[in-house]
């Protein structure tokens, strides 16, 4: 298993850090020729979603994550990652997604709480995080709500969470995505 992590700013090392730690082969994104090649899965890290959404077009990169993403590739986004899977971005996942809805960095805060299909005691850094203001089909799946804001969700393939996982010790979340890879797999 091969799995890409956009590298184009933002906290991309640490997912490949999480992966490492899981035994899976990561390979990072910068530029289309990076893309060209067998990948299994993406990673859309948190960062600055207006740059890397910039730095998408700017590269020839956008189109062709879209055009995977839409046919089924599994993808994670986490915080800047889940903005980029939103309406009015990539548009691959029936969500609207408020921007830095906690405030800026000194809204930033660290909590724990239950996501379905990994259970309870879940760490959750959030950093000047967005969460889904609205699910706009019944495709998306609900997986987690802090304070009444939905922070994590699925549709088909595609894994959203507003939080870092990979910021936290924990690994349940990583495993929960490449469970999502394998599920894949399997189909094929």
């Amino acid at each position: 298993m091969k799995v890409a992590v956009l590298a184009l700013q933002g906290a991309f090392i640490e997912h490949e850090q999480v992966l490492q730690r899981l035994g899976v082969e990561t390979v990072e994104i910068r530029q289309l020729k990076d893309w060209q090649q067998p990948i299994d899965a993406l990673i859309l890290p948190g960062g600055e979603s207006t740059v890397q959404m910039r730095l998408l077009k700017e590269l020839g990169l956008y189109e062709p994550i879209r055009e995977a993403i839409l046919i089924g590739m599994p993808v994670l986004g986490t915080c800047a990652g889940m903005i980029l899977l939103s309406e009015g971005r990539l548009g691959t996942m029936d969500i609207e997604v408020r921007r830095n809805a906690y405030g800026r960095q000194l809204g930033s805060f660290h909590t724990v709480d239950t996501v379905k299909g990994i259970g309870t005691d879940v760490p959750m850094t959030f950093i000047r995080a967005p969460y889904i203001e609205r699910v706009l089909s019944d495709k998306v799946e609900v997986l987690s709500t802090v304070d009444g804001h939905i922070v994590a969700a699925r549709q088909g393939n595609q894994l959203a969470t507003a939080f870092h996982p990979e910021l936290d010790d924990g690994t349940r979340l990583h495993e929960l995505f490449l469970g999502m890879v394998v599920g894949r797999s399997d189909k094929e």
